[in-house]
C-alpha cells in the first residue's frame, strides 16, 4: 500500500518516482504520462494504475468490515497524508469509488490520529503535537484540544520519508555486503531484491526491541546462501541523516502554529516507524525531556480516528461522538498570478477549512475582452517560484476603460482539501470555474516540502522582489495619474501645450515600462524621480492656472493627491 501511495495522483516523470524505481520489486512504466505498475500474477503479466492497487486494498477492508458487522458497507472516510495535494486526494477518492465505496470525507491521517487520542481526554485545553511517521510519508500536525473541539493549528508534511526509506538503506547496505563477500551483484534481480526487502523489514522491526538481529536467506542468488547480522547501532548509522531530518518539520509546524516547545502539552506517536528507539530519542531530546505519549496503538490510531469521523458524519447519537468538532487546515497558500508577476494570495497556509475567499480584480488595458486566471500554490513571493495548479480564461468582458470592469475571483476549498476557483464579471454575470482536484499536473510531495524550505531560504531574495514590484507599481500608477489629469474634458485651450508635453512623457514612460519589467527597485525609483522632475512643475502651473480660472483640473489634481 505504501508503494501505491507514493505513486497515486502523480506523473511518471516525477523525480521521487524515478528515485524509487530501483528499489521496487515490480516494474513501473509510463502510460500517457501516468505511472502504471506491471506485475506477474499466476503466470500472467498484469498492469494496474495506482488507483486500482489502492482500490484493491480498500475492497479487502470493505469485505473485512462487512464480515464483522454482518451487513453491507457502502460509506467510508478515507485518510491520506496531510501533504497530499488536490490531485492526490482526488485520485484517492477515485480509488474508493472503484472499490464500491461512497467516500464521505478525505481526511488527514495526523488529524484522524488526534481524534483517536483526544476522544477520551477531557482535561481542559491542551496543545497536542501528532508525530506521524508511517511507511511512506511523514507528517506533523499541531492541534488545540478543548471540550471535544479539535482545532488544527498547523500541518507540515515531509513528502518522502518513512519506513520504506529506512528499508531501502538496509537493502543497499546488504547488497554491497553481498557483493563484497561473494563478488556477485544481485542489484538487478527483482526476485532476490524482493526477498531481501522483506527480510530487512523484519529486521528493522526486530531492532526496535533488540540490539542485534540476523538475516538468513537460503539460495538467495545464483544458489548462494546469505547469512548475516545487523546491530541497532549499524541500523541507526546508515539512517542517521534520515532520522535527524524528522526534526525540521517539527520546527516549521511550531512556527506556523505560533507556539514554542514549552507550549506543547502532549506528543503523540502515530505510525509503525515511531517505534524506532532513535526516533523517540531525537524527539524527547528536542522537547528537552518531555516524554512521548504511547497510550494509543500507533498502527491503529488513524483508522480509529477515521471511524469516529465517519460516525459523526452519519449522525451517531453516542454522547462522546456528538461532542466532537473538527477544524482542519490547508497545508499551502493558494492564490493567482497578480500584477508584476507576484502571487496574490487568497487563502493562506494553515487556514481553517472548509473556507472560501473572494477578491475583485480588473482589466489591465482599455477594452480588454478577457481575463486570464492562473492559479498557484506555495509560499514564494513571485508566482513563477510557486507551483502552477491550473489556468482558465474568462471571456466576453464588455468594452470598457482599463480598471472599470469588476471581476470577482472566488477560491473555495472544501473539507476534503479540494479547491474550486471561479471568476465572474459583475456587470454581465458571466462566470467560468475550474476544479483543481482534476488537475493532471498536481503538485508533487517533494515540491510541497521544497516550497516551504525555499520560502525561508530565499526570504531575502523575496524581500528584494517585493520592493522592486512595489516601486514598479508606484511608478506605473503615477504615469497613469498624469494622463487622467490632462485628459479632463474641462481642460482650457491655453493649457494645450502643457497637455502635449505631459502626454509625450506619458507615452515615453509606458514604453520604458514595457521594456524594463525586470528592472531593479532603484531603477524604477530613479525613473520616477526623472519624470516627476519634468512633469511636476508643469502640473503645478496647470493647477495654479485652473484654480485662478475656476476650471476643473485643480479639482482632479486634489482628488489624485488625496488618493495617493
Amino acid at each position: 500500500m505504501a508503494h501505491a501511495k507514493r505513486l497515486i495522483g502523480r506523473k511518471f516523470d516525477d523525480p521521487s518516482i524515478q528515485h524509487d524505481l530501483k528499489h521496487w520489486p515490480f516494474t513501473v512504466f509510463s502510460d500517457g504520462g501516468k505511472p502504471k505498475i506491471r506485475v506477474a500474477y499466476k503466470g500472467e503479466t498484469k498492469t494496474f494504475y495506482p488507483e486500482e492497487i489502492s482500490s484493491m486494498v480498500l475492497s479487502k477492508m470493505k469485505e473485512t468490515a462487512e464480515a464483522y458487522l454482518g451487513r453491507t458497507v457502502t460509506d467510508a472516510v478515507v485518510t491520506v497524508p496531510a501533504c497530499f495535494n488536490g490531485s492526490q486526494r482526488q485520485a484517492t477518492k477515485d480509488a474508493g469509488t472503484i472499490a464500491g465505496l461512497n467516500v464521505l470525507r478525505i481526511m488527514n491521517e495526523s488529524t484522524a490520529a488526534a481524534i483517536a487520542y483526544g476522544l477520551d481526554e477531557k482535561e481542559g485545553e491542551r496543545n497536542v503535537l501528532i508525530f506521524d511517521l508511517g511507511g511512506g510519508a511523514f507528517n506533523i500536525s499541531i492541534l488545540a484540544l478543548e471540550d471535544g473541539i479539535f482545532e488544527v493549528k498547523s500541518t507540515v508534511g515531509h513528502p518522502h520519508l518513512g519506513g520504506e526509506d529506512f528499508d531501502n538503506r538496509m537493502v543497499d547496505h546488504f547488497v554491497q555486503e553481498f557483493k563484497r563477500k561473494f563478488k556477485k551483484d544481485m542489484s538487478q534481480n527483482k526476485q532476490a531484491l524482493s526477498r531481501l526487502r522483506r527480510a530487512c523489514e523484519r529486521a528493522k522491526c526486530a531492532l526496535s526491541s533488540s540490539i542485534q538481529t540476523t538475516i538468513e536467506l537460503d539460495s538467495f542468488f545464483e544458489g548462494t546462501d546469505f547469512f548475516t547480522s545487523i546491530t541497532r547501532a549499524c541500523f541507526e548509522e546508515i539512517n542517521a541523516d534520515l532520522f535527524r531530518s524528522t526534526m525540521e518539520p517539527v520546527e516549521i509546524a511550531l512556527r506556523d502554529a505560533k507556539l514554542d516547545k514549552s507550549s506543547i502539552h502532549e506528543i503523540v506517536l502515530v505510525g509503525g516507524s515511531t517505534r524506532i528507539p532513535k526516533i523517540q530519542s531525537f524527539l524527547v531530546n528536542f522537547f528537552k525531556g518531555k516524554e512521548v505519549k504511547k497510550s494509543i496503538n500507533p498502527d491503529e490510531a488513524v483508522a480509529y480516528g477515521a471511524a469516529i469521523q465517519a460516525a459523526i458524519l452519519h449522525g451517531d447519537k453516542n454522547e462522546k461522538v456528538q461532542d466532537v468538532l473538527l477544524v482542519d487546515v490547508t497545508p499551502l497558500s493558494l492564490g493567482i498570478l497578480g500584477d508584476g508577476g507576484v502571487m496574490t494570495t487568497l487563502i493562506k497556509r494553515s487556514t481553517k477549512i472548509p473556507y472560501w475567499q473572494a477578491k475583485t480584480f480588473t482589466t489591465h488595458y482599455d477594452n480588454q475582452p478577457s481575463l486570464f486566471i492562473e492559479i498557484y500554490e506555495g509560499e514564494r513571493f513571485m508566482a513563477k517560484d510557486n507551483h502552477l495548479l491550473g489556468r482558465f480564461e474568462l471571456s466576453g468582458i464588455p468594452p470598457a476603460r482599463q480598471g472599470v470592469p469588476q471581476i470577482e475571483v472566488t477560491f473555495g476549498i472544501n473539507a476534503n482539501g479540494i479547491l474550486k476557483v471561479s471568476a465572474m464579471d459583475k456587470s454581465t454575470g458571466r462566470e467560468k470555474q475550474i476544479t483543481i482536484a482534476k488537475n493532471e499536473g498536481g503538485l508533487s510531495e517533494e515540491e510541497i516540502e521544497r516550497m516551504v524550505k525555499d520560502a525561508e531560504k530565499y526570504k531575502e531574495e523575496d524581500d528584494a522582489q517585493r520592493g522592486r514590484v512595489a516601486a514598479m507599481n508606484s511608478f506605473e500608477s503615477f504615469v497613469f495619474s498624469m494622463k487622467d489629469i490632462v485628459e479632463d474634458e474641462e481642460m482650457d485651450n491655453i493649457l494645450k501645450w502643457y497637455k502635449y508635453t505631459i502626454l509625450l512623457k506619458y507615452n515615453e514612460s509606458l514604453k520604458w515600462l514595457d521594456g524594463n519589467q525586470m528592472a531593479e527597485e532603484e531603477e524604477f525609483k530613479h525613473k520616477r524621480t526623472e519624470v516627476e522632475r519634468l512633469c511636476n512643475p508643469i502640473l503645478t502651473i496647470m493647477k495654479m492656472y485652473q484654480e485662478a480660472t475656476g476650471t476643473g483640473v485643480a479639482v482632479i489634481i486634489r482628488r489624485k493627491e488625496a488618493a495617493s
